[in-house]
């Protein structure tokens, strides 16, 4: 099985080598790797020039915004199974896309995920927030409820069938397209207990200027997808705080 994992980057120079690092030190040996830069002018092209050779897709021009660049990865991509890893974020641990192929040839799911860490951008020990799962219900949806997106992986025909990520939206799309796959039926769905990525805090959608712009986007899919409004909204934002308090109360590291 072919992995194939996208990362998206626009002016990320501090991280953007742990990034690309994570993913060519994965234990897994088919990984197909594609970075989509949108013209960066801070140095991010000249810290990707060293790993070119062990790129299987590089582009660096101007784009339409995240799901714009998401959407050439994944028309150019070749694998089985597709993968996104943004460019503040890394692989748990080394055999994370082991873990991942493994599950999905013992399901034989169509999208599996599983959990998440948002750590601190210099001290990536210190947890900040997790975000847990649990095997999927459909009411869940209704509360908020949805897998951090970093930690899913779809097969290649799910996005044939229905569809890339709606460009119409800045910062949220990757929720709209949750929802597209959590809600329908015919799209076999896989939980695994284990963390898949460690975030930095301070990504387009976790910075405070960011989030009421997010909220916007957020209600206006609620109501695309006819949940309940205002109430999913309020408690997919309410779901957050417990996710912040835990590791500060359980003294949480990641490793």
């Amino acid at each position: 099985m072919k992995v194939s994992i996208i990362t998206v980057v626009f002016n990320n120079a501090n991280y953007i080598t742990d990034c690309i690092e994570s993913v060519l030190h994965q234990t897994y040996p088919n990984i197909e790797y594609l970075v989509i830069d949108g013209g960066s002018t801070d140095g991010t092209q000249q810290k990707i020039q060293p790993f070119l050779d062990k790129i299987d897709y590089y582009i660096s021009e101007k784009d339409n915004g995240l799901y714009d660049a998401i959407n050439k990865g994944i028309k150019k991509s070749t694998g089985d199974v597709i993968g996104i890893l943004n460019s503040d974020d890394f692989f748990y641990h080394l055999d994370t896309i082991e873990k991942v192929v493994e599950s999905f040839n013992r399901s034989g799911a169509d999208l599996l995920y599983g959990k998440g860490l948002f750590v601190d951008q210099q001290n990536t020990h210190d947890v900040k927030r997790i975000y847990p799962s649990n095997p999927f219900k459909k009411n869940y949806l209704l509360f908020g409820w949805i897998p951090l997106h970093p930690t899913i992986y779809v097969r290649r025909e799910i996005y044939e069938k229905y569809g890339l990520y709606d460009q119409h939206y800045k910062i949220a799309g990757d929720y709209e397209m949750s929802l597209r796959w959590f809600k329908n039926d015919n799209i076999r769905k896989k939980y695994i207990n284990q963390w898949i990525v460690k975030m930095r805090l301070g990504g387009k959608s976790t910075t405070m200027k960011l989030q009421k712009k997010k909220s916007l986007e957020d209600m206006e899919i609620i109501e695309k997808h006819n949940l309940m409004g205002l109430f999913t909204l309020f408690f997919k934002v309410g779901r957050k705080i417990p996710h912040y308090l835990i590791p500060q109360l359980r003294g949480f590291k990641a490793y």
